[in-house]
């Protein structure tokens, strides 16, 4: 049995170790409410350009762009989006795990340098150094400070590229943040520009609360429910336009802002969903933490207990010996 001195330090070293995840947890806490914030701010340019979109649709489904056809697949380029630093769970590790298993599946169908990754974040650029993949730039300073024109830069790359034909497919690996507690990784196809199945993609988020257990959550939900208005109901779309010069020119041009929004939501997601998971992560070291204080004070209660009665019979013998 440890002695109590040993005990003693034990509980210091928790007790310090706790004091820092609880301070991280909270520094994570304030910086995922502004990448919500974030989120909040993109939504109604996006929900305008969705809007758009369709009525164009509506009137002409047959207008085409370079971007939105397909083509046999010879080329890819993976957009991996990863966190800068670490202790965010299994956060970086399964976005790595899922951008090897897509590139290990194209290599074997295409060739071993069919394959160029654009990594945002620190994390999957070193690995993606690490396993010898066909590496282009470096975007890890967009984690710490998410740009749009930057987002713009890399698109627009990306699209002469595949209007150049130098690229067949171009991917994004992502978590996308549905709520604190709930972060799906995603594999979606960015370039050819699937519209109309990019216009019925997942729009659930939740960005009103930092809570993350799902019992909560839960009770949040069946609330808010209540009073909602019935979804489903959206607004009659106005297809009693005049187009100049001509459809295919106006979708040329909307279709790349298109594929800008897209870059740029998922980095907010997956900036919003590392800011997510690190809480979640600390939240729990926090809570183990925790658990270990409380063992070990009844360890150190324990022995001090047995020690003090050890003390009492030696005294009580040597008085009976007396």
């Amino acid at each position: 049995m440890p002695s109590l001195k040993e005990i003693k330090g034990r509980i210091a070293s928790v007790n310090s170790t706790r004091k820092i995840t609880s301070a991280m947890k909270m520094v994570a806490s304030s910086k995922l409410h502004h990448a919500q914030v974030a989120i909040q701010n993109m939504l109604p340019y996006e929900t305008m350009l969705e809007h758009i979109l369709k009525s164009f649709l509506a009137a002409e489904a047959e207008a085409q762009t370079i971007y939105d056809q397909e083509r046999p697949v010879k080329r890819v380029a993976l957009v991996v989006f990863s966190s800068n630093s670490s202790l965010c769970g299994g956060f970086n590790a399964n976005v790595i795990k899922l951008m090897h298993r897509t590139v290990e599946h194209y290599q074997q169908e295409l060739g071993k340098d069919a394959v160029e990754i654009y990594p945002v974040g620190r994390k999957v650029a070193e690995k993606a150094r690490k396993l010898g993949y066909n590496i282009q730039g470096d975007y890890a300073d967009l984690i710490d400070h998410p740009n749009v024109q930057k987002c713009i830069e890399i698109a627009m790359e990306l699209g002469k590229k595949f209007a150049e034909g130098s690229l067949d497919r171009v991917e994004l690996v992502y978590h996308h943040f549905k709520s604190a507690g709930s972060q799906i990784l995603t594999n979606k196809v960015f370039l050819p520009i699937d519209v109309e199945g990019e216009l019925e993609r997942d729009h659930e988020r939740d960005l009103t609360t930092n809570i993350v257990t799902k019992k909560a959550q839960d009770y949040l939900r069946k609330n808010r429910r209540k009073r909602e208005v019935k979804e489903g109901e959206v607004a009659p779309l106005n297809d009693n336009f005049i187009v100049e010069p001509d459809m295919t020119t106006v979708l040329s041009q909307l279709i790349p802002k298109l594929a800008h929004l897209m870059l740029y939501t998922a980095l907010l997601d997956s900036v919003a969903s590392e800011h997510a998971a690190r809480m979640v992560a600390m939240q729990t070291a926090t809570d183990n933490a925790d658990e270990l204080l409380r063992e070990l004070n009844l360890q150190y209660n324990k022995s001090r207990q047995q020690a003090i009665t050890s003390e009492l019979l030696d005294i009580v013998g040597g008085t009976v010996n007396n």
